[in-house]
Protein backbone atom coordinates (compact mmCIF):
# COMPACT_ATOMS: atom_id res chain seq x y z
CA UNK A 1 0.00 0.00 0.00
CA UNK A 2 1.12 3.76 -1.19
CA UNK A 3 1.79 6.05 1.94
CA UNK A 4 1.25 10.00 1.38
CA UNK A 5 4.95 10.45 1.59
CA UNK A 6 5.70 7.40 -0.74
CA UNK A 7 3.44 8.77 -3.02
CA UNK A 8 4.58 11.99 -2.66
CA UNK A 9 8.22 11.00 -3.60
CA UNK A 10 6.84 9.61 -6.65
CA UNK A 11 5.55 12.86 -8.20
CA UNK A 12 8.51 14.66 -7.21
CA UNK A 13 10.57 11.98 -9.31
CA UNK A 14 7.95 12.26 -12.10
CA UNK A 15 8.26 15.99 -12.13
CA UNK A 16 12.38 16.07 -12.30
CA UNK A 17 11.87 13.17 -14.69
CA UNK A 18 9.28 15.26 -16.75
CA UNK A 19 11.80 18.49 -16.62
CA UNK A 20 14.81 16.91 -18.00
CA UNK A 21 12.90 15.16 -20.70
CA UNK A 22 11.55 18.66 -21.61
CA UNK A 23 15.01 20.32 -21.64
CA UNK A 24 16.35 17.24 -23.56
CA UNK A 25 13.57 17.61 -26.41
CA UNK A 26 14.23 21.53 -26.82
CA UNK A 27 12.84 22.35 -30.38
CA UNK A 28 15.41 23.58 -32.75
CA UNK A 29 14.66 26.93 -33.82
CA UNK A 30 14.37 26.91 -29.41
CA UNK A 31 18.31 26.43 -29.45
CA UNK A 32 18.78 29.41 -31.65
CA UNK A 33 17.12 31.29 -30.28
CA UNK A 34 17.93 30.79 -26.84
CA UNK A 35 21.43 30.46 -27.63
CA UNK A 36 21.48 33.91 -29.72
CA UNK A 37 19.96 35.89 -27.02
CA UNK A 38 22.06 34.48 -24.32
CA UNK A 39 25.02 35.59 -26.78
CA UNK A 40 23.56 38.94 -27.63
CA UNK A 41 22.61 39.92 -23.60
CA UNK A 42 26.19 38.96 -22.56
CA UNK A 43 27.54 40.88 -25.35
CA UNK A 44 25.76 44.11 -24.04
CA UNK A 45 26.49 43.38 -20.66
CA UNK A 46 29.99 43.63 -21.04
CA UNK A 47 31.70 47.08 -21.98
CA UNK A 48 34.92 44.93 -22.51
CA UNK A 49 33.40 42.74 -25.36
CA UNK A 50 32.05 45.49 -26.64
CA UNK A 51 35.50 47.57 -27.00
CA UNK A 52 36.96 44.29 -28.54
CA UNK A 53 38.43 42.64 -25.44
CA UNK A 54 39.25 38.93 -27.54
CA UNK A 55 40.03 36.65 -25.08
CA UNK A 56 37.12 37.47 -23.17
CA UNK A 57 34.74 36.99 -26.92
CA UNK A 58 36.56 34.01 -27.16
CA UNK A 59 35.96 32.66 -23.34
CA UNK A 60 31.76 33.46 -24.54
CA UNK A 61 31.31 32.20 -27.49
CA UNK A 62 33.49 28.41 -26.06
CA UNK A 63 31.08 28.89 -23.51
CA UNK A 64 27.60 29.32 -25.05
CA UNK A 65 27.63 28.91 -28.36
CA UNK A 66 30.65 25.41 -28.88
CA UNK A 67 28.57 23.02 -26.58
CA UNK A 68 25.92 23.25 -29.43
CA UNK A 69 27.48 22.35 -32.06
CA UNK A 70 28.90 18.94 -33.88
CA UNK A 71 32.51 19.86 -34.88
CA UNK A 72 33.24 16.65 -35.50
CA UNK A 73 30.61 16.57 -38.76
CA UNK A 74 31.17 19.71 -39.75
CA UNK A 75 35.49 19.27 -39.89
CA UNK A 76 34.43 16.06 -41.66
CA UNK A 77 31.90 17.85 -43.96
CA UNK A 78 34.75 20.54 -44.62
CA UNK A 79 37.47 17.89 -45.58
CA UNK A 80 34.56 15.68 -47.48
CA UNK A 81 36.65 12.34 -49.40
CA UNK A 82 39.83 13.35 -47.75
CA UNK A 83 38.50 12.95 -44.42
CA UNK A 84 38.17 8.93 -44.80
CA UNK A 85 42.21 9.01 -46.04
CA UNK A 86 43.41 10.99 -43.06
CA UNK A 87 44.74 9.07 -39.36
CA UNK A 88 43.16 9.73 -36.48
CA UNK A 89 45.81 11.97 -35.22
CA UNK A 90 45.08 14.06 -37.99
CA UNK A 91 41.55 13.76 -37.86
CA UNK A 92 41.92 15.18 -34.54
CA UNK A 93 44.52 17.70 -34.92
CA UNK A 94 41.75 19.18 -38.71
CA UNK A 95 39.43 19.38 -35.64
CA UNK A 96 41.13 21.47 -33.28
CA UNK A 97 42.75 23.97 -35.67
CA UNK A 98 39.29 24.32 -37.17
CA UNK A 99 37.25 24.80 -34.21
CA UNK A 100 39.91 27.39 -33.20
CA UNK A 101 39.32 29.13 -36.82
CA UNK A 102 35.58 29.35 -36.15
CA UNK A 103 35.53 30.16 -32.90
CA UNK A 104 37.69 33.40 -34.01
CA UNK A 105 35.30 33.78 -36.70
CA UNK A 106 32.35 34.51 -34.97
CA UNK A 107 34.37 36.19 -32.16
CA UNK A 108 35.14 38.83 -34.68
CA UNK A 109 31.78 39.10 -36.01
CA UNK A 110 30.36 39.21 -31.77
CA UNK A 111 32.67 42.59 -31.44
CA UNK A 112 30.66 44.84 -33.86
CA UNK A 113 27.52 43.91 -32.06
CA UNK A 114 25.62 46.81 -30.63
CA UNK A 115 21.83 46.97 -30.49
CA UNK A 116 21.22 43.64 -32.62
CA UNK A 117 18.17 41.79 -32.16
CA UNK A 118 17.39 38.02 -33.41
CA UNK A 119 14.33 36.88 -35.35
CA UNK A 120 13.49 33.28 -36.41
CA UNK A 121 11.41 32.70 -40.06
CA UNK A 122 9.05 30.02 -40.20
CA UNK A 123 10.40 26.58 -39.59
CA UNK A 124 9.59 23.70 -41.93
CA UNK A 125 9.75 20.30 -39.79
CA UNK A 126 9.03 16.58 -40.85
CA UNK A 127 7.76 14.55 -37.58
CA UNK A 128 10.64 12.15 -36.76
CA UNK A 129 12.68 14.60 -39.07
CA UNK A 130 16.70 13.78 -38.19
CA UNK A 131 17.56 17.14 -39.95
CA UNK A 132 16.57 20.77 -39.94
CA UNK A 133 17.83 23.90 -41.19
CA UNK A 134 17.01 26.80 -38.63
CA UNK A 135 16.78 30.64 -40.46
CA UNK A 136 16.84 33.72 -38.70
CA UNK A 137 17.82 37.20 -39.20
CA UNK A 138 20.02 40.07 -37.07
CA UNK A 139 18.50 42.94 -37.26
CA UNK A 140 19.78 46.14 -36.18
CA UNK A 141 20.38 49.86 -37.42
CA UNK A 142 21.07 48.60 -41.04
CA UNK A 143 20.15 46.06 -43.30
CA UNK A 144 19.18 42.80 -41.76
CA UNK A 145 22.24 39.87 -41.52
CA UNK A 146 20.76 36.69 -42.96
CA UNK A 147 21.93 33.66 -40.44
CA UNK A 148 20.82 30.50 -40.92
CA UNK A 149 21.66 26.85 -39.51
CA UNK A 150 21.36 23.23 -40.41
CA UNK A 151 21.28 21.27 -37.46
CA UNK A 152 21.11 16.96 -36.69
CA UNK A 153 19.23 15.33 -34.20
CA UNK A 154 21.65 13.61 -31.72
CA UNK A 155 20.99 11.57 -28.68
CA UNK A 156 18.37 14.03 -26.41
CA UNK A 157 19.55 17.20 -28.26
CA UNK A 158 20.01 18.83 -31.59
CA UNK A 159 23.71 20.02 -32.76
CA UNK A 160 24.70 22.65 -35.50
CA UNK A 161 26.98 21.30 -38.22
CA UNK A 162 26.75 24.12 -41.01
CA UNK A 163 26.44 28.04 -40.68
CA UNK A 164 24.96 30.26 -43.42
CA UNK A 165 25.99 33.81 -42.99
CA UNK A 166 24.44 36.20 -46.24
CA UNK A 167 23.77 33.03 -48.37
CA UNK A 168 27.02 31.28 -48.14
CA UNK A 169 27.10 27.99 -46.03
CA UNK A 170 30.38 27.55 -43.90
CA UNK A 171 31.15 24.13 -44.88
CA UNK A 172 30.65 24.47 -48.48
CA UNK A 173 33.14 27.52 -48.65
CA UNK A 174 35.76 25.77 -46.53
CA UNK A 175 35.78 22.50 -48.55
CA UNK A 176 37.42 24.54 -51.76
CA UNK A 177 39.27 26.25 -50.20
CA UNK A 178 40.92 22.70 -47.96
CA UNK A 179 40.79 21.12 -51.29
CA UNK A 180 43.18 23.33 -52.76
CA UNK A 181 45.15 22.88 -50.02
CA UNK A 182 45.50 19.72 -49.96
CA UNK A 183 46.02 18.79 -52.99
CA UNK A 184 48.97 21.60 -53.45
CA UNK A 185 50.42 19.96 -50.12
CA UNK A 186 48.89 16.91 -48.36
CA UNK A 187 46.69 16.50 -45.30
CA UNK A 188 49.83 17.36 -42.84
CA UNK A 189 50.41 20.93 -45.24
CA UNK A 190 46.21 22.20 -43.93
CA UNK A 191 46.96 21.07 -40.77
CA UNK A 192 50.39 23.28 -40.66
CA UNK A 193 48.28 26.48 -42.43
CA UNK A 194 45.44 26.31 -40.40
CA UNK A 195 47.58 26.19 -37.43
CA UNK A 196 49.52 29.03 -38.95
CA UNK A 197 46.48 31.16 -39.43
CA UNK A 198 45.45 30.82 -35.93
CA UNK A 199 48.70 31.62 -34.71
CA UNK A 200 48.72 34.74 -36.75
CA UNK A 201 45.10 35.37 -35.48
CA UNK A 202 46.30 34.95 -31.86
CA UNK A 203 49.82 37.39 -32.24
CA UNK A 204 47.52 39.93 -33.87
CA UNK A 205 45.21 40.36 -30.85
Amino acid sequence: MLTRRTLAKLCICTGALQAIGARAEEAPDALILRMSNGVLDAVRADPAIQEGDLRKVLLLVDELVMPNVNFRRMTASALGRHWRQATAEQQQRLEAEFKMLLIRSYAGALTQVKDQTVQLKPMRTEPGGEEVVVRSEVVGKGAPVELDYRLERTTGTWKIYDINVLGLWMVDNYRSSFAQEISASGIDGLIAKLAERNRAAAVGH
